[in-house]
């Protein structure tokens, strides 16, 4: 990859077509899209690519089970023809992910109507998942899952979907962008902008890092910042109603012995009946999610001491023997879904999403990681008509993504965890990492799996990575701080 400091000279000298503002994976699908529809892109994060709501997911690529009680089947069977190409078009992000769902005596949801709603499943996927479903008896999910609670067990069904790594995939759809040739550069916020006479839009945008700024032109601007849309559209001197409803979801991690779940687990939490996992990671188990609308700015959401207890209090009653308490609690966080605006619950909230266009610029609200591809590819379709340009099919449909490299050389960054200091010389070198942020919360995971949320680690690869972006004393010491600071912000559990 070209250093930075050429890929922010090319940023401040083209005119480009589109201009993408934010780096989650709608925007870093847009960019690879577009550009490899032959159009010159620039892409800005002001933070990380993958940094907000893109690299806090429950990391699934899935059909959308629980959209069937809401009759959104349009979505599962879009969702489930994405989930069977990204597993064909990027095996080493995408892997299939066997679910037991077990059903309890006194569940909203009886057996009959699980395995029916599993059968619809597997029709709107035209039964190319992985494998379809299996429904059980007692004594096999048991034999499967010998941890759940026994006691009123009356069976249970298992069902494939796909389990990914969220920030790598919307960092493998960045990196292809920049290979096709884009320009995209991350800690790069955009401030202001406007169309002119000419029609060029012009974006005045700040290196979070340096504090410099300058100008970006292009002819269309693509508003694709999720949770704040609404600030981006207000700095293009857009006005009207909000575009975007945000709902919460927490996460936590626990060590996964602690539990003892061999698979990923679909549960009913027994309080309100809303539908959840736990799901395997590595050595650890990520229990989620919440879903509740709040009002909180998106870089300020966290984790609260009331969703730990919620999360807590569903997986004690389906592993009773696990006894899990706060202290269990390695790690918690939360991301704000983008959800446009809806009457009902947050559960309830549809996860269509929606474009429109004012002008010279085009807005995408809602969606899901899952669809992220066909959002991408529907936007550029509306660039294209913005630009005057006749219609021209997508690409990405069958261009696999880049495959991430599978070893690398040196010691630990942190014992008994599969990440080597080499990881993070390549991180800097090949994939746009900057901050010790990028490197240990979004590269590798060690933010998410240490109860120091990778303080420790950060003091061991300051010194690795250091040389690399010519970081003197006085730099490390600013970046150790900075990453203090980020790790706070992400993962300090609030009262």
């Amino acid at each position: 990859m070209r250093d930075r400091a050429s890929r922010l000279n090319e940023l401040a000298t083209r005119v480009f077509d589109v201009l993408v503002v934010g780096g989650g994976i709608t925007g870093a699908g847009i960019a690879r899209d577009a550009v490899a529809r032959g159009l010159s892109v620039a892409l800005i994060e002001k933070s990380d690519f993958g940094s907000g709501t893109s690299s806090r997911s429950s990391r699934l690529i899935h059909g959308g089970v629980r959209y069937l009680e809401h009759g959104h089947l349009h979505l599962v069977f879009e969702a489930s023809a994405e989930r069977r190409r990204l597993l064909r078009l990027a095996p080493a992000l995408v892997h299939p992910l066997p679910f037991v769902w077990p059903v309890y005596r006194g569940q909203r949801l009886p057996l009959w109507k699980l395995a029916a709603g599993l059968t619809l499943y597997d029709v709107l996927a035209l039964f190319r998942n992985v494998e379809t479903h299996r429904r059980l008896d007692r004594e096999q999910v048991l034999g499967m899952e010998p941890r759940l609670r026994p006691d009123g067990l009356r069976g249970g069904v298992r069902y494939f979907d796909a389990g990914t790594d969220d920030a790598r995939l919307t960092l493998a759809n960045v990196i292809d962008a920049a290979q096709l040739g884009a320009a995209v550069a991350n800690h790069l916020a955009y401030v202001s902008g406007a169309h002119g006479a000419n029609g060029i839009h012009v974006a005045q945008v700040e290196d979070a890092l340096a504090g410099d700024r300058f100008e970006i032109r292009a002819r269309v601007l693509v508003n694709a910042s999720g949770p704040w849309s609404d600030a981006v559209a207000q700095r293009a001197g857009q006005s009207g109603r909000s575009k975007i409803q945000g709902s919460k979801g927490a996460h936590i991690a626990v060590k996964r012995e602690r539990l003892g779940n061999r698979e990923a687990i679909t549960l009913v939490h027994p309080r309100d009946g809303r539908v959840m996992f736990v799901l395997p990671d590595g050595t650890h188990a990520i229990i989620g999610t919440t879903d509740s609308f709040t009002d909180v700015p998106p870089d300020e959401v966290r984790a609260s001491e009331a969703d730990l207890a919620y999360l807590l209090e569903a997986a004690n009653a389906f592993f009773p023997d696990a006894r899990l308490t706060r202290d269990d609690v390695i790690a918690g966080w939360a991301g704000i879904r983008p959800l446009m605006p809806s009457k009902g619950s947050a559960v309830q909230a549809s996860r269509e999403h929606a474009i429109t266009r004012d002008g010279g610029v085009i807005t995408i609200t809602g969606g899901k990681l899952t669809t992220y591809r066909v959002m991408a590819s529907q936007v550029v379709d509306a660039v294209r008509v913005a630009l005057r340009m006749p219609r021209a099919p997508g690409r990405t449909h069958d261009r696999p993504l880049p495959v991430p490299p599978e070893s690398f050389e040196g010691r630990e960054i942190q014992v008994g965890l599969p990440y080597l200091l080499g990881a993070m010389r390549h991180a800097v070198e090949h994939e746009f990492a900057i901050t010790l942020g990028d490197l240990l919360i979004r590269r590798v995971r060690i933010a998410y799996q240490t109860r120091d949320n990778g303080r420790a680690a950060a003091r061991r690869a300051v010194e690795v990575v250091a040389p690399l972006l010519r970081w003197d004393a006085d730099a490390r010491a600013r970046e150790l701080a900075r990453y203090d600071a980020e790790v706070e912000r992400i993962f300090r559990i609030d009262p």
